[in-house]
């Protein structure tokens, strides 16, 4: 075994990889919101959260390295670089880059070839959805949305799983921007303003409640809310940046976009 023999995911998409490369015994401590594979959640301690770690158990599981992702495991990353633990965060923001970080985690821990082939493989999946979907007859319109107070709308990898599946996502601006204070809408007047055909919502560790977005003032004048087209995918398989989003996540954006094509000719 080359490479690191303990590592701490601190999010859900490093267990995941892992889990997928056949690499899952070196994995020692996961995030609590991990649900993919269904045996990691069973069988590793939780040590951290998506803001917060357990600092002392983290350390007691003797890592070699740590694995987060973004500026929001800032703080986490210091602290146990701080106690002698190296620490790899990642901040990768599109779908390429997912395809990437999965390419250098494998590397990571020697198995570079069959990470290759995992993520040649993944872009086949997403190729097959983005044939069948420019075979639509038209393309809806879609908005995304991360969380409801304050209002967020979706980030980049999102807006690029929606393209795929034949969607126009409604905030491609927004969409670029990697920090979530910078996609945040003061009012829901915009998404008034462009229209969307379907309204997807990814809240982040909570349920998506279709009737309180329906009822947000001059919201009956979306055509989303006006045809019911409001919908939820669940955070694990859009949200979080690894194989997840890529394949599940992607596909029940296709499934949604292939429904509304259908009642929409």
């Amino acid at each position: 075994m080359s490479g690191p023999r303990r590592i701490v995911c601190l999010t859900e998409e490093p267990t995941e990889t892992l889990y997928a490369l056949g690499e899952q015994d070196r994995v020692v401590g996961i995030s609590g919101f991990t649900v993919r594979p269904p045996q990691a959640r069973r069988d590793k301690p939780k040590v951290s959260a998506f803001t917060s770690a357990k600092v002392e158990e983290i350390l007691k599981l003797k890592p070699d390295l740590a694995i987060g992702f973004s500026d929001i495991q800032a703080d986490i990353a210091a602290e146990l670089i701080r106690r002698g633990v190296e620490v790899w965060i990642a901040n990768h923001r599109s779908v390429a880059g997912i395809l990437d970080y999965i390419r250098r985690l494998g590397a990571l821990v020697g198995v570079a070839a069959r990470a290759d082939a995992y993520a040649d493989e993944l872009q086949r999946g997403l190729d097959a959805i983005a044939a069948q979907a420019a075979r639509l007859p038209r393309r809806p319109r879609v908005y995304v949305e991360e969380w409801d107070e304050p209002i967020i709308t979706g980030i980049q990898w999102g807006a690029e799983l929606v393209e795929i599946a034949g969607g126009i996502d409604v905030f491609p601006e927004l969409s670029r921007e990697p920090l979530a204070k910078a996609r945040i809408l003061a009012d829901g007047d915009p998404v008034i303003a462009r229209a969307p055909d379907i309204i997807i919502g990814s809240w982040c560790g909570k349920k998506f409640r279709p009737e309180r977005v329906a009822a947000r003032p001059g919201w009956e004048a979306i055509p989303a809310v006006r045809d019911g087209e409001l919908h939820e995918i669940k955070s694990p398989l859009i949200l979080q940046p690894g194989p997840a989003a890529l394949t599940d996540g992607v596909q029940a954006i296709a499934a949604i976009v292939q429904r509304w094509a259908q009642r929409h000719p």
